[in-house]
């Protein structure tokens, strides 16, 4: 997995309660650097998340998440953390997730997300509108939020 593999990254700096006494990052804040990096992904895109209405009328949620550590991050360091959608299915989308210090892969993950009603949480197809943006969106020059 390359740096060059995503169009899109979010940097952010590790903060003192991220990480233990030795100044290394919890495993478990890895998972919320992916989560802050899906979000701003989202937000680049067009499609802000509206705690009401979902991503523009619809609902995604998580059902599988997936982290392999390589290298571990300390307190003050800044992060990029890359995300892409590496699987658009009929109602499911799979992010890629890179988190890097500089041009070391520190964690890679992936993020399961379906889309579905928000009273009944079963699957629905992901809109038509949305599926553009993802093309649009992932074929554009890289951005960085």
């Amino acid at each position: 997995m390359q740096r060059s593999d995503f169009r899109f990254s979010h940097s952010l700096r590790v903060r003192w309660a991220e990480a233990d006494l030795q100044g290394i990052v919890f495993n478990g804040h890895y998972l919320t650097y992916a989560d802050v990096g899906i979000t701003e992904y989202f937000r680049a895109m067009g499609q802000a998340y509206d705690a009401e209405t979902g991503v523009k009328g619809a609902d995604f949620f998580a059902v599988r998440t997936l982290l392999e550590y390589k290298s571990p991050a300390h307190f003050d360091e800044i992060l990029d953390v890359h995300v892409r959608i590496a699987r658009l299915g009929n109602s499911s989308m799979q992010f890629e997730i890179g988190i890097y210090r500089e041009d070391e892969l520190l964690v890679t993950g992936e993020v399961v997300y379906v889309h579905a009603d928000q009273q009944s949480r079963r699957p629905t197809p992901v809109p038509d509108s949305f599926r553009a943006a993802v093309r649009q969106f992932e074929t554009s020059p890289p951005q960085e939020g």
